[in-house]
């Protein structure tokens, strides 16, 4: 990712500091995309007695992955403290501090660089967090770190027609990186590979959310922390002129009286595959020649 696009995890951080207590209000899309993953597992065999759920929010998973699996532990990891401790709420404060099954255990940390031992956890499941890392596939490699042989990655992310009318509104009317950038599928699938995974499987769907104005998309995003946290973005406050021609651009987008949000949903799981073993019971190392 080039250093124009690269996230400031400083100022993303402090976003979701700030957007934790109204999150949940305007997530609607979050919301949804957790609902689809859910509805997934349903054809997954896998009995985990610990999930790491990189990237939690303020936990909208943790009640369906608790009735899905009610003897696994959840640890809730997020970059902001805010939000893991609202997870850890959601998910039975109580349970969570006896150490009890079924509960969510806050931990405030990267995915990029997950704050747990090798092989701790049977499913990694991150929704809707990757498209704030600057090396996807560190975050992957850190996952299959952390996952038991035999264990699953799950996620979802953002491609790149996600909020493809508000950058382009933006290009109209200013260079400057407004909008993130988001990794392709087919990239998504090779850096799973490159990473150790066995049977990758991705899929992709475009929603469509609809606003009355382009600023009303905007406080959307501000409220569930999706702010602009690229290091190119323009220093200081938008200007009221940037504002109304980026709004007069959009205009341009109007179908029905409403304005369109496009966001390319990618889902993908992988499994971390169990260590071949040689007829004397002892793992299969490969060498490969230089």
């Amino acid at each position: 990712m080039d250093d124009a696009h690269a996230i400031d995890k400083g100022r993303a951080r402090r976003a979701f500091e700030r957007a934790a207590a109204g999150y949940d209000a305007a997530a609607v899309l979050q919301d949804e995309v957790c609902r689809r993953m859910l509805a997934r597992l349903e054809y997954i065999r896998i009995d985990p007695a610990l999930i790491l759920d990189a990237g939690c929010g303020t936990g909208n998973a943790i009640p369906g992955l608790a009735a899905r699996y009610p003897r696994a532990r959840v640890l809730a990891l997020d970059l902001a403290l805010a939000m893991a401790r609202r997870a850890r709420a959601r998910g039975g404060g109580w349970r969570a501090l006896a150490g009890l099954r079924g509960a969510a255990i806050p931990v405030c940390g990267d995915i990029e660089r997950l704050p747990l031992a090798a092989a701790s956890a049977d499913l990694v499941w991150s929704n809707l967090a990757l498209q704030w890392t600057n090396e996807p596939a560190r975050a992957f490699a850190e996952a299959h770190r952390v996952l038991r042989p035999g264990g699953l990655l799950m996620f979802s992310t953002f491609g790149p027609d996600t909020l493809k009318e508000l950058r382009a509104a933006y290009l109209s009317a200013d260079a400057r990186v407004h909008v993130h950038r988001f990794v392709d599928m087919h990239d998504i699938g090779d850096m799973l590979v490159r990473a150790g995974y066995a049977d990758p499987v991705m899929d992709m769907e475009r929603l469509t959310l609809t606003y009355a104005s382009a600023r009303e998309l905007m406080r959307d995003l501000k409220a569930i922390g999706a702010t602009n946290a690229a290091r190119g973005r323009p220093a200081g406050l938008t200007g009221r002129a940037l504002l109304a021609a980026v709004e007069r651009s959009y205009e341009a987008q109007r179908r029905d009286g409403r304005l369109p949000a496009s966001f390319e949903a990618l889902y993908g799981h992988a499994w971390k595959p169990a260590p071949r073993l040689g007829p004397s019971g002892r793992p299969v190392i490969d060498i490969k020649r230089g």
